[in-house]
């Protein structure tokens, strides 16, 4: 440990959104390079990064202080009659000393947005008691209730809040100073230390870190301003009016608080007893209950021996025989190591919400790799025979791996939610959630909010952006480097290398929160018992607010929990529709009257007798032959717009150059 040890525990990363610039990467790498041991994530309102944050720590041997900047309603959480979104709550920091903790701020931020949410999301002091337990509490930065009260002078007011939060911690709660060179925070810092001393309660140093160093505060500045939708040139913008938000070393710390050295070392005491250790080898997943107590492999394989029948025929003619013994040893080979990996309740839980959705003629299969698995042909999960097609089932689920196997379900667009619903109704309301995901500032939307804020003109903006490579994820830096017009404009232009300069060190922060497409995760029990929740507004047009986790699927995959993606297609309620309008207008074959004639000269009713809609007709879409001449012609003249995977300007081109010489016979 260093002769003057200190650990930063009031910390904001990129997950701030629009407030705090430092990726969690390189704030661990600082961390470390400054000799720091420990330090703690507080961004505000969420637990957003939490564990991309406790992963990054461990794998440099920093321990990982979780924590949370909380907003607490100056009422109860559910009062919402403040106007402005500064007055909605007092900011507070809170620390998970344990897993227990850990649990608690899950707890805490999940409430803050389901019950507290007016302008942020907030917690009351009611569930904050409730869930007190494993939680370090530091009384807050200059937004604190604490210090609210010692600015306006009413230090009665803020000796009572202090005796509260002293009565709810106990030795867990410590009366916080700062000093980023704001005299605000001096103001705060004098009436703290009074109460603190008059009350007995110990102190704790901390900075307010929102950016890694002090040279990335015009960054972090140029951010604000995208936040609050203003120029940088505004007089009367929102600005924190110093340099000194950024991850300071240890000795700058004691420089700046002489005569409280104690309260700078005591971070690294309060570091010393925050110890979190998550289990990312237990599962979460919800129970199946097979009916007939039977077990749920014993039900699987009971379903499994079904479907086989069905898909390859209960009594196979003689030619067809070693086909049936092929999947028999297929699906016994398959099963085995299904039910030894534990995964049986997982294909159950998909069974049925697909055999949901095809009871409810709602189109759905799998895609991807579980089409390799045989498991999923003879459940009907897939519509693809892997023996067919010669596919692996060990690049589905491989035995050497512990991963969880992974089914992709497209459902018809317009009843995907009600596949959702009836989800939501099995296993609970309250144990089903949508996934997170993080809008990033790539390299042509960093240049164009940075342009916007340095108030650049929109068309020579967009005439930089027009510069950068039509690449998949590229970076600026690489777009310098492969671009000469935009190394051109970069070193000829000092307007210009500056706002490149300050969207590189933006680049690849987070922008926004939204919902995955798709994805959804499904608990054993209470989300919130495992992952912490949040209100995202629906973008779909449709009313209410979507419930989605705060952390993305790689987190919840790291965690334990269940998560499937739930793929609404465009192209199946397509061809369901066009399947209704076929249906309509059309009858098979033993449903007509011959009272047209049967010379055959009528084109519809020759239409009609065709031997191949008679199938689609009986059958739908599954038994379409795959080598109808008239389609490979239309895809080898690149007609495939509106064709699913396969309408891309590149793959039409494609198409005309690879399949010309390969038709199949007729």
């Amino acid at each position: 440990m260093a002769e003057r040890p200190f650990v930063h525990l009031h910390c904001h990363t990129h997950y701030s959104l629009l407030d705090g610039a430092s990726r969690v990467p390189e704030l661990v790498q600082l961390t470390k390079a400054l000799g720091m041991n420990a330090i703690a994530m507080t961004d505000h309102g969420n637990l957003f990064g939490a564990i991309e944050f406790y992963k990054e720590c461990a794998e440099h041997g920093v321990n990982p202080i979780v924590g949370y900047e909380a907003y607490v309603a100056p009422g109860h959480r559910s009062d919402k009659t403040t106007k402005k979104r500064g007055e909605s709550g007092y900011h507070l920091t809170l620390l998970a000393q344990n897993v227990q903790g850990f649990q608690n701020l899950v707890k805490l931020a999940s409430i803050a947005y389901l019950e507290g949410y007016h302008y942020i999301p907030r917690i009351d002091k009611e569930v904050l008691e409730a869930h007190a337990k494993g939680l370090i509490c530091l009384s807050g930065c200059a937004s604190s209730e604490f210090s609210d009260y010692i600015l306006l002078d009413q230090m009665d007011k803020a000796r009572e809040v202090a005796e509260w939060f002293s009565r709810v911690f106990k030795s867990n709660f410590y009366v916080e100073i700062q000093n980023n060179g704001l005299d605000i925070q001096k103001r705060c810092a004098e009436g703290a230390v009074d109460i603190a001393n008059e009350l007995g309660l110990p102190l704790v140093a901390t900075c307010d870190a929102h950016y890694l160093k002090r040279e990335d505060n015009f960054a972090h500045d140029v951010l604000l301003c995208i936040n609050t939708g203003r120029l940088l040139k505004d007089e009367n913008r929102m600005r924190y009016g110093s340099d000194q938000f950024y991850v300071r070393p240890p000795a700058e710390m004691y420089e700046l608080f002489p005569g409280h050295e104690e309260a700078v070392k005591r971070s690294q005491e309060i570091a010393n007893k925050c110890d979190i250790k998550l289990d990312f080898k237990k599962r979460h997943f919800p129970v199946f209950t097979p009916p007939a107590k039977k077990t749920p492999e014993q039900y699987l394989r009971e379903l499994c021996e079904i479907g086989l029948e069905e898909r390859y025929g209960k009594t196979a003619p003689a030619e067809a025989q070693a086909r049936m013994d092929a999947a028999q040893a297929r699906l016994k080979h398959e099963l085995d190591i299904i039910c030894r990996m534990g995964f049986a309740g997982y294909f159950l839980i998909v069974w049925d919400f697909v055999r949901f959705a095809n009871e409810k003629n709602i189109p759905a299969g799998a895609r991807g790799s579980a089409c390799g698995a045989i498991v999923s042909y003879v459940l009907k999960l897939s519509h693809v025979c892997p023996l067919e097609y010669d596919l692996l089932f060990e690049r589905f689920l491989d035995p050497n791996r512990s991963e969880a196997p992974d089914i992709d379900i497209d459902f018809c667009q317009d009843n995907r939610e009600a596949v959702l619903q009836y989800v939501r109704e099995k296993y609970g309301e309250n144990s089903v959630a949508q996934i997170a995901t993080f809008g990033t500032m790539a390299a042509k939307a960093a240049i164009k909010d940075v342009g916007r804020v340095m108030d650049v003109p929109l068309e020579r903006v967009n005439r930089l952006t027009a510069m950068v490579p039509k690449v998949l994820n590229i970076t600026l830096p690489e777009a310098l480097d492969q671009s000469p017009d935009l190394k051109r404009e970069y070193d000829s232009d000092g307007e210009i290398r500056k706002l490149i300069d300050i969207a590189m060190k933006l680049e690849g922060t987070n922008r926004n929160a939204g919902t995955h497409a798709a994805g959804v995760v499904i608990a054993n029990g209470p989300i919130t018992d495992y992952v912490p929740v949040m209100r995202i507004t629906r973008r779909d047009g449709k009313e209410g607010a979507v419930i989605t986790t705060q952390w993305v699927m790689g987190d919840l995959e790291k965690v334990g929990m269940l998560k499937m993606d739930f793929l609404g297609l465009r192209t199946l309620t397509v061809v369901e529709n066009t399947l209704k309008l076929i249906r309509k207008t059309h009858k098979p074959r033993d449903e007509r009257s011959d009272s047209r004639g049967s010379n055959g000269s009528n084109p519809r009713e020759s239409l009609r007798s065709s031997r191949g809609l008679d199938e689609l007709l009986k059958d739908g879409i599954q038994n379409i032959p795959l080598d109808d001449k008239k389609t490979y012609e239309l895809l080898q003249r690149g007609d495939a717009r509106g064709v699913f995977q396969l309408e891309s300007d590149g793959i039409r081109e494609l198409l005309k150059g690879t399949i010309k010489h390969e038709l199949p016979h007729a």
